[in-house]
């Protein structure tokens, strides 16, 4: 008497085709593949065409020549122009992470149930809505030397005029001053959504052990607001690297090239009617992709390792 192998299939199975037999794997990939393709299509293709633009002297319409690490070269050591967009870029990096603690901050005041507060929640997610080419229009009026409302102010307290955008110390600061206000917006969106999540079992137990106040946050709250934190560390710190439309509304690229970041001195070299090098611009689009993928990179293994820890 012979037996079946034990990796023969069922008889229903063998009835049915390939496709229904794996149906359950399979159809997500369906939905998918649209979404993957798109992203191949528009992102990943376009990335390595950046890198190998880079590694050529190009204007964007004759034959690219190649140059090798030559873009890389004059990049790294003998622009001076890098040299300030990407110091800049630093403090765009350290000050617009100010939003973040802000928003925290906001958005506890805002999660109280007390009259009115839907009106302050609107208030305060005004600049969220509104464009960053307005909000770079309001601050320039508002730092006006002249007539602006800034120097107003500073009168009433008898301090002088200050020209903000027109001095080369102070110009910077100002316009991630503005930035900063529609980010603190987002990040407290991000967190009164997640203060929704707060476990309140855990709080009322915290309460009852005598935590409150400043324990209360540290200890039970902001545990809980691990993943709007993250979002709001990789949103906030992509958002400072990418820093374009403000800048060009208010100075661009000014006083005295002062102001410049690594997306605008990229647009100015590739784009602007003093570049059209498209193979320099593509060296400094790559160097912002890596330093904007080390940060995410390590968002995400710290995210990883919390995960793992936690099962």
């Amino acid at each position: 008497m012979t037996t079946a192998p034990a990796t023969a299939l069922p008889p229903d199975d063998q009835k049915r085709g390939w496709y229904k037999r794996n149906e359950i794997a399979i159809t997500p990939w369906l939905f998918l593949a649209p979404a993957i393709l798109f992203f191949a299509v528009y992102v990943i293709i376009p990335i390595g065409q950046s890198f190998w633009i880079s590694f050529h002297e190009w204007d964007g319409l004759g034959e690219a020549t190649w140059v090798g690490t030559d873009n890389y070269e004059r990049l790294l050591f003998d622009d001076r122009k890098f040299n300030t967009s990407f110091w800049n870029n630093l403090k765009w990096l350290v000050l617009y992470l100010l939003a973040i603690p802000l928003g925290l901050f906001i958005s506890l005041f805002l999660n109280q149930t007390v009259r009115g507060i839907r009106l302050y929640k609107s208030l305060f997610f005004f600049p969220f809505v509104i464009s960053q080419v307005v909000v770079g229009l309001v601050f320039s009026w508002f730092y006006l030397p002249r007539e602006g409302l800034l120097n107003a102010i500073l009168a009433v307290f008898g301090a002088g005029p200050v020209n903000i955008l027109g001095d080369p110390t102070l110009a910077t600061y100002g316009i991630i001053a503005a930035g900063l206000w529609p980010q603190t917006a987002y990040c407290m969106i991000l967190y009164l959504t997640g203060l929704n999540a707060v476990d309140p079992e855990q709080v009322e137990a915290a309460r009852l052990d005598g935590a409150k106040g400043w324990r209360m946050l540290w200890y039970v709250i902001l545990p809980q607001l691990k993943p709007a934190t993250f979002i709001a560390f990789v949103v906030t710190i992509i958002g400072a690297l990418r820093s374009f439309d403000l800048i060009s509304v208010m100075t661009n690229g000014g006083p005295f090239g002062s102001t410049r970041v690594l997306s605008f001195y990229m647009f100015e070299e590739s784009l602007s009617e003093f570049g059209f090098r498209m193979g320099y611009g593509a060296a400094i689009a790559v160097v912002l992709f890596f330093i904007m993928l080390g940060f995410i990179v390590y968002f995400l293994w710290s995210m990883y390792q919390d995960e793992k820890g936690a099962h």
